[in-house]
C-alpha cells in the first residue's frame, strides 16, 4: 500500500502550480544545456564563465522544486526526489569549487543530476497527464 505521504496524485482537483510545472520541465534542459557548455568548453575552447554562471542559475529551479515540495501539501509526494537533486546539486557545486581529486567526480554526479530531475520531470507529467482525464 502507497504511504499518503508518497501519493504525487493527491489532490489533483487542484492542479499543479505553473512555476512548479515548467520548474521541472525546464530543469532537465538547463543541465543538458551544461553538458554541452562543458563539452565546448573542453574541446573547442571556449570559455567556463558561461558553464558556471548557467550552474548558479541552476539553483533557481532546483530550490523552487525542493521548497514547493516541501510547502505545498499536494506535492509533498514529490519531496524525495524533489530534495535529492537539491542535494545532488549542493554535491555539484561543492566538486566544482573543490580541487581537481574532487573535480573529477563533477561529471558522475552531473549524470546523476541530470536522471534525478528527468525522474522528477516524469513524474509531474503523470500527474498532469491524470489531472487531466
Amino acid at each position: 500500500m502507497t504511504n499518503a505521504s508518497h501519493d504525487t496524485l493527491r489532490d489533483l482537483d487542484r492542479g499543479t502550480p505553473a512555476l512548479v510545472l515548467w520548474s521541472a520541465r525546464g530543469l532537465p534542459v538547463l543541465l543538458g544545456a551544461q553538458f554541452l557548455l562543458a563539452g565546448r568548453a573542453l574541446f573547442a575552447g571556449t570559455s567556463w564563465e558561461l558553464h558556471g554562471a548557467l550552474g548558479g542559475f541552476i539553483a533557481v529551479p532546483v530550490f523552487l522544486l525542493a521548497v514547493s515540495s516541501l510547502a505545498v501539501a499536494r506535492l509533498r509526494g514529490f519531496a524525495w526526489w524533489a530534495l535529492s537533486t537539491a542535494v545532488l546539486y549542493l554535491t555539484q557545486v561543492t566538486l566544482a569549487l573543490g580541487g581537481p581529486g574532487l573535480l573529477a567526480f563533477h561529471p558522475v554526479n552531473a549524470a546523476l543530476l541530470l536522471t534525478s530531475a528527468l525522474v522528477l520531470a516524469a513524474k509531474f507529467e503523470r500527474r498532469r497527464g491524470f489531472h487531466r482525464r
